[in-house]
């Protein structure tokens, strides 16, 4: 046992990732997520979902259908809150979650979640049901349980019976990082000793023909930050992670949130600022608020999307951030897809696995690095231990966020 380090003058205090789990198209829970990275497998599929006619990849998640809320949880049925239910259910997070509120109290844990779609696929099949005569919805449609974007964290505060502040975080593809700092805030100010954070997102209709009008779809498996990148390949996941306070001692291979970093540049609707000036300055935040130099940095998980136009401008924002020197980095959305506003807590959870293992993932898909990008990528895992990792996430409208993760010294 070590005690907990102190923080740097001027840094944010660290908080302890107690417990954590994700769910994508790579496996449901921990060591399923760790098996597939380590054996870099991907999740991609092509397209089946639903009636969706395009000719692109998606990561499904399996069993999703197969999962029954609780009696008196039926009115958040629906793909989104099922699949929550199914992450909720692995490595012993429900199990976590209760024993800290049974240390703090109810009203002391707060819950924190992103989202970008929530469960619109319940929309989407209402309409198909509309009535032909009077254009009503069918009676049996909840939209507070399903479409609304509170409906996922009203159901994870439902389940497990929490009284605390809660919220919804939707900011696109920073959703799920961005919740982070909601919670740090909020454990800051002395209102909560614990929050739930991180993010759900499931397939739907929405997504899919919304990106494919957009023209940002691959046809084939999405190839971040490659020469021949075409566009994304849609995800879906459920990660959830514990955030407490720093005990007095904790084990030295611990993982800490160190530091957040958001901004928003409001460069365009759809595309990032060319020089990437909001994603400059959401990493300089959270090496900041870390009491972090860029030298410290280990490795970053990249957002990396595979459209050529993020990542040419991730890439300089690295560069402009972090210099010359080879700094290991790569996207794992070649294996678990975009997850879109469940990306940022996933690649968290993903980051703090590699923290745990002692590895780097490699960028699976990806087969030549675009040689235009300033960026030391991984084409393969890297058995090297990092102390601190850095996980971008950036979403549309350039809402942005990075956080440091880093281990217990």
């Amino acid at each position: 046992m070590t005690l907990a380090p102190p923080s740097p003058t001027g840094a944010m205090q660290a908080l302890l990732l107690s417990h954590f789990t994700a769910t994508s198209s790579i496996g449901a829970g921990l060591d399923a997520t760790l098996a597939s990275l380590q054996s870099e497998r991907s999740g991609l599929k092509p397209c089946d979902f639903d009636s969706a006619d395009l000719a692109t990849w998606i990561g499904e998640v399996e069993d999703v259908d197969g999962q029954v809320l609780r009696p008196d949880l039926r009115a958040f049925d629906c793909r989104n809150n099922r699949l929550a239910q199914l992450g909720l259910r692995q490595d012993g997070f429900e199990q976590a979650v209760l024993a800290a509120a049974s240390r703090y109290g109810k009203r002391r844990i707060g819950v924190f979640l992103g989202t970008s779609t929530s469960g619109i696929l319940e929309t989407e099949l209402a309409y198909r049901a509309l009535d032909p005569r009077t254009g009503a919805l069918p009676a049996t449609f909840v939209y507070a349980g399903s479409h609304n974007p509170f409906s996922v964290t009203a159901f994870v505060r439902g389940y497990f019976g929490l009284e605390g502040p809660a919220m919804t975080v939707s900011s696109a593809c920073s959703s799920s990082a961005k919740v982070f700092a909601s919670a740090r805030r909020m454990m800051a100010a002395g209102l909560i000793d614990a929050a739930v954070v991180g993010g759900v997102d499931s397939l739907c209709l929405t997504t899919l023909y919304g990106f494919n009008s957009l023209d940002l779809l691959s046809r084939q498996p999405c190839q971040p930050f490659d020469a021949g990148r075409k566009g994304i390949s849609i995800g879906e996941g459920a990660a959830f992670v514990l955030l407490e306070k720093l005990p007095n001692s904790l084990d030295a291979g611990a993982v800490l949130l160190r530091g957040v970093g958001e901004s928003s540049d409001a460069h365009h609707m759809s595309a990032p600022h060319p020089e990437g000036l909001g994603a400059i300055s959401a990493m300089r935040q959270a090496l900041a608020s870390a009491g972090l130099q860029p030298g410290r940095i280990d490795y970053i998980n990249l957002h990396g999307t595979a459209t050529p136009s993020n990542d040419t401008v991730e890439g300089k924002a690295v560069a402009s951030v972090f210099g010359d020197h080879a700094l290991p980095c790569s996207s794992t959305k070649g294996a678990t897809g975009h997850t879109l506003g469940a990306a940022g807590g996933l690649e968290a959870v993903i980051s703090a696995l590699a923290l745990q293992q002692g590895f780097m993932p490699g960028g699976v898909n990806t087969h030549a690095v675009d040689p235009a990008l300033p960026v030391d990528y991984l084409l393969h895992k890297r058995d090297e231990a990092p102390q601190h990792v850095l996980s971008n996430s950036f979403g549309f409208g350039g809402t942005n966020c990075s956080l440091v993760l880093g281990r217990a010294r």
